[in-house]
């Protein structure tokens, strides 16, 4: 099979070997694979979790046609079937994913594309969002980073569950300009130093019950100031850094909770649960395209090392794919 395969040399779109299902993995003849930040470490022959290094095919999403069942995959799911899922190895013409992984399409004319975005945003900011934020209806919630496509998710989530007011950030003001469309009642920018008064002010002086953030970094101590009493701050990313000044004393005076969560050290039930939540939850609205991601462009398999690039160039607003 046709696959982007990390080697000494870098990303290279090469024959690969098609992978075999495991008893409880399913195969999937890839027609779509959505990109995401971790993919860009995964490429450069960083370690993921459990995989990277040469010879790895990054992709944590993708979207396809139903090839092969392992022998311990439950009913439910088909040869044939449209299904998307996240895993490991989507940028390739096939992929395998734990069954837990697996989604029927949620609409029968939805395209490859369209699915390929959306099972990383709908897990893991349902994982935030409400198991670990565990946001109530009337509560306020800021999501740092809003302007990703798991950013852009996270506030339509937010806002589906009830949410009073919906807070969404991005330092660059055209991406700021279209957060309105994915329910954020107000744009922060995190660049200005009173970005924490701003939120205390919408908040009549309260702040938001709920903080998700992707960035991390400077923006810790801000956070906290934003954070109402008793808030939680749930740690999804770390984009603007992994280490920084933090205010253990502001953190005790306001009783804020500060979870931190990634997908590298969950077992498959973890991640089976996290998916069985999500669709619980979400199903009936992303069946609805209630919640939804736009496509910032499409790249072709072949043109893997380059869609790399466009993502690392932080050009985009919301998802970019793979056609495969």
């Amino acid at each position: 099979m046709k696959a982007a395969v990390v080697t000494t040399e870098g990303l290279k779109v090469q024959e690969a070997p098609e992978p075999t299902p495991k008893p409880n993995e399913v195969l999937v003849r890839v027609r779509a694979a959505g990109l995401n930040r971790a993919d860009l470490g995964v490429a450069a022959g960083q370690a993921h979790g459990r995989i990277g290094g040469p010879g790895t095919i990054p992709g944590l999403e993708f979207a396809g046609e139903v090839v092969a069942l392992g022998a311990e995959v439950p009913p439910g799911l088909a040869i044939g079937q449209r299904v998307m899922a996240s895993g490991a190895g989507g940028y390739a013409e096939y992929a395998v994913a734990d069954w837990g992984r697996v989604s029927p399409l949620p609409q029968a004319n939805m395209s490859w594309e369209q699915a390929a975005t959306l099972p990383v945003a709908l897990q893991t900011m349902h994982d935030a969002v409400v198991t670990n934020g565990g946001l109530q209806k009337g509560e306020a919630i800021l999501i740092q980073g809003a302007s990703s496509g798991v950013g852009l998710m996270g506030m339509q989530i937010a806002k589906l569950m009830g949410a009073v007011k919906v807070l969404g950030s991005s330092t660059n003001p055209e991406r700021r300009a279209r957060l309105a469309e994915f329910g954020c009642d107000l744009a922060i920018d995190t660049g200005a130093a009173d970005w924490p008064e701003q939120v205390l002010a919408a908040t009549d002086g309260r702040g938001v019950e709920v903080i998700v953030d992707q960035v991390s970094g400077k923006l810790a101590n801000g956070n906290l100031r934003a954070c109402a009493i008793l808030g939680r701050i749930v740690n999804v990313g770390r984009l603007g850094g992994a280490r920084a000044e933090f205010d253990f004393d502001l953190h005790a005076l306001r009783r804020i909770r500060y979870i931190g969560v990634t997908f590298r050290t969950r077992s498959l039930e973890e991640v089976r649960e996290i998916n069985r939540r999500m669709r619980a939850d979400l199903w009936e609205a992303v069946e609805a395209g209630k919640l939804s991601l736009p496509i910032d462009r499409v790249f072709s398999l072949d043109e893997a090392p380059e869609a790399l690039a466009h993502m690392k160039a932080n050009a985009h607003f919301g998802k970019i794919v793979l056609a495969c």
